[in-house]
């Protein structure tokens, strides 16, 4: 713990409602003089971290940024957290390309579920309700590379429990809170694991993370059939976001494939990336997404109270009930925040599931 004269640190909280948000602010030392970082989100969930000071400061620039920053946060509604801050780890490369890009899953549809779980080509994890994180350690650097490979700061927890692993090692995951649950082993100890089969990887993910920690574990996965639809009724039947699908000989191709490949994802509640296009009267914004070229309406969604209105052009998640085929709006949309790891281009049509007409007799 740093007791250098003039660091601080506070932790605030927002609770109104169904809200529980947290806000985190220090002050830390840097090279010769100090930086202002904070975190914020909702607890329980990784936070979303930055610096309020774009190069390195005197001790009393950063006590003054962090006094307001603090302020307008109190001014709000903040009020100082019983609990401490989980502090994040922050490399100062927060926001450069890492050149690092992870393979993305594309939605299976409902009559291909059979197949997936009576078979023998796939196992079956959970999907984590989170934000995709990949960790690298090179000696003594631990860097955080979220999906689009743009480096970014960690939990401290997470951290720590990486810098156990007694080799360089490249780990992709899903980070829910201070917890990395971890699904894939792509470099260990200097070599590229990427070509080999994904079980393999697995099981070395299985023999690399240390026992016992509760801030990097590794993912439960199944592959015998019973097992699979045990595992599925499961995560069904207790209200889990979903389950992933992979195909256990293949290797670890980087981006989306334009339909189907070896990774699948089945949710079991609907949720998409928008585009914000426009913001109406009484906390309404109006919902985008690419069809193409063009940008169209999605329909609209209520900011809760708790939220800050996006701006326009602002990446934002949605839960809903289903999309109606012939307008393209969702139905029953519940907004879930702003997505910073989505680029907009991310936002089309194709992530709807649309509400299946009843035939005609």
């Amino acid at each position: 713990m740093n007791t250098a004269p003039g660091i601080q640190s506070t932790s605030l909280h927002f609770r109104e409602g169904s809200s529980d948000k947290v806000y985190q602010a220090a002050i830390e030392p840097k090279d010769d003089g100090y930086i202002v970082t904070f975190a914020y989100g909702r607890r329980g969930n990784t936070l979303t971290t930055g610096t309020k000071t774009p190069h390195i400061v005197t001790l009393q620039q950063a006590q003054a940024i962090y006094g307001k920053l603090v302020a307008s946060k109190t001014s709000k509604g903040y009020k100082p957290d019983g609990e401490s801050a989980t502090p994040y780890q922050q490399t100062g490369r927060e926001g450069e390309d890492s050149g690092i890009r992870c393979q993305l899953l594309n939605p299976v549809d409902e009559s291909e579920l059979q197949r997936l779980l009576t078979g023998t080509s796939h196992c079956l994890q959970e999907k984590f309700d989170g934000r995709r994180l990949m960790i690298r350690k090179q000696g003594d650097t631990i860097t955080g590379i979220n999906r689009r490979g743009i480096v970014v700061a960690i939990p401290e927890p997470i951290r720590l429990a990486v810098s156990l692993i007694p080799y360089d090692v490249l780990i992709d995951g899903e980070a829910v809170g201070d917890t990395l649950h971890a699904f894939d082993l792509l470099e260990l100890d200097g070599h590229d694991l990427r070509e080999r089969r994904y079980i393999d990887r697995h099981a070395g993910l299985l023999v690399t993370i240390p026992q016992n920690q509760s801030a990097l574990r590794w993912v439960s996965t199944s592959i015998d059939p019973n097992d699979k639809v045990e595992s599925y009724e499961e995560s069904r039947q207790t209200n889990r976001e979903g389950v992933v699908f992979k195909e256990v000989d293949a290797p670890y191709n980087p981006g989306r494939p334009n339909s189907g490949g070896p990774q699948l994802k089945f949710k079991f509640v609907e949720s998409a990336s928008f585009v914000v296009i426009a913001i109406n009267s009484k906390r309404s914004v109006t919902l985008g997404l690419y069809d193409g070229d063009d940008l169209i309406s999605a329909g609209n969604v209520t900011i809760p109270p708790n939220h800050e209105i996006p701006l326009l052009g602002t990446v934002v998640e949605v839960r809903y009930l289903y999309a109606f085929l012939e307008s393209g709006s969702i139905y029953q949309p519940v907004y879930q925040g702003k997505r910073h790891d989505i680029p907009a281009s991310e936002c089309a049509t194709d992530q709807l599931k649309y509400k299946v007409e009843a035939k005609a007799a």
